[in-house]
């Protein structure tokens, strides 16, 4: 176990599935967490449960987040420099599939914001923060999913406004934007003061479309081969260990999977269209 005492680190979606096992693990090892996620009730169940398994090691907290509010991640940001003056961890856990296309308060495809923007934006406003907490780590949780985007993202219609919405596709082109995001941020950061890294926690039996969110697929299938899913405990065994471990110190915009880095597919590694997310993602965050 890696001493993090003294340390910050901020989960978004600690509250449950693999970014709960992430926030105990690191509570565990002597870190102050901190645990963003949207429902109240749900964030302050599980920093009473981290709490009591974490023993007196830890503390936690929780502070209010809803992704799919730009104003809501600038409120977080607000509320957390109150009280911290740096991050050590950032670990971008949170995430959603949904079935049809809903859009959010600020008129974008919910997935696209709740799975990239958002998380762009948060870390965009503990940028200086993180600097303060250097060596500090961005830990972006992707999907082998991203694997299905073959020929790269339509710039021309993030939102899905002209294509025909298709949940698994959507979420996978966001998990895209995860990988291209941790080599921009990376390229953009030095790694003596900030590394960012990706990872695919593997198909882990949470909640991931139980409630529909991927039609007759999530109905039909996702039953079927959720047997073979591994336990949340073990899913977030690589953010954990991109989180602590100081075998990772020092190493940037790599793609993990099961605790080593591996290739991502080729198209996530088009330096030019990272660029460009990360521009397009600075204006539509931008207020």
């Amino acid at each position: 176990m890696t001493e993090l005492e003294g340390k910050v680190a901020v989960v978004t979606g600690g509250n449950s599935g693999i970014g709960k096992e992430a926030a105990l693990a690191l509570a565990r090892q002597g870190a102050h967490v901190v645990i963003a996620a949207r429902n109240p009730a749900k964030a302050a169940a599980a920093v009473a449960e981290i709490e009591s398994a974490a023993g007196a090691r830890g503390r936690v907290e929780t502070i209010p987040i809803d992704l799919a509010s730009f104003a809501s991640v600038r409120d977080f940001a607000a509320a957390f420099a109150r009280e911290h003056d740096r991050v050590d961890i950032l670990l971008n856990n949170a995430g959603l599939v949904l079935r049809k296309r809903v859009e959010t308060v600020d008129g974008h495809e919910t997935q696209f914001q709740v799975n990239h923007l958002g998380h762009f934006l948060l870390t965009q406003l503990l940028h200086d923060a993180l600097v303060r907490g250097a060596p500090a780590r961005v830990v972006n949780v992707s999907s082998y999913a991203h694997k299905t985007v073959r020929n790269g993202l339509d710039f021309d219609d993030l939102d899905w406004k002209r294509r025909r919405y298709r949940s698994f596709a959507v979420y996978s082109a966001t998990k895209f934007m995860n990988v291209l995001f941790t080599r921009e941020l990376a390229r953009r950061s030095d790694p003596d003061v900030i590394t960012a890294n990706a990872l695919h926690p593997g198909f882990v039996g949470s909640n991931f479309a139980r409630e529909g969110d991927l039609g007759v697929f999530g109905t039909v299938a996702m039953p079927l081969i959720r047997p073979f899913a591994i336990s949340s405990a073990k899913g977030a065994l690589t953010s954990i260990y991109l989180s602590s471990s100081p075998d990772v110190e020092g190493i940037t915009g790599q793609y993990f999977f099961r605790g080593k880095a591996v290739p991502p597919i080729p198209a996530a590694l088009d330096d030019a269209a990272a660029a460009r997310l990360w521009e397009i993602s600075e204006k539509l965050t931008a207020g």
